[in-house]
């Protein structure tokens, strides 16, 4: 298994496979438009238009898991995103992120990192080679990761 082995859908409900990424930096994030660390979006959309002609991609993942910040409907998340931090990163459906109901793709991420999803804005690494390296807590700003960014880049 790998990263490209999962499929997911986008908030437009459109099936997606991983597969597409191949290649590419990836910075995969659980997220809520109600959390104390919804303002990361701002940073993230600016990773992403720093980075992304590089071959940097941030991929949106809305989860209604921590404290229910995330109740709005996946139209709903994608229009708050785009309206107040101008968000144009790929964003997926809701998902739940830890438990019996977890994405299989987030059990993939946590097994290769070791470490639980604790709250919103988790952060999740990816490599070129689709090899998940690292996961930052939501207190991890994204643009301190700006320089793991840059090096995986220039790999």
């Amino acid at each position: 298994m790998s990263i490209y082995s999962y499929s997911t859908r986008k908030a437009n409900g459109e099936s997606v496979s991983l597969e597409q990424y191949e290649g590419k930096v990836l910075l995969i994030v659980n997220t809520a438009s109600e959390c104390g660390f919804t303002p990361q979006y701002t940073d993230l959309q600016g990773l992403y238009d720093t980075y992304g002609d590089q071959g940097f991609v941030v991929l949106g993942f809305p989860c209604n898991q921590f404290g229910g910040q995330e109740p709005g409907t996946a139209a709903e998340v994608e229009s708050f995103c785009s309206l107040n931090f101008g968000v144009n990163f790929p964003l997926f459906e809701k998902v739940e992120v830890k438990g019996p109901g977890a994405d299989p793709l987030f059990n993939y991420l946590t097994e290769q990192t070791g470490g639980e999803i604790k709250w919103n804005f988790t952060k999740f690494l990816v490599d070129r080679q689709g090899r998940v390296l690292q996961q930052f807590d939501s207190s991890v700003k994204p643009l301190e990761i700006g320089q793991d960014i840059e090096k995986l880049l220039a790999e």
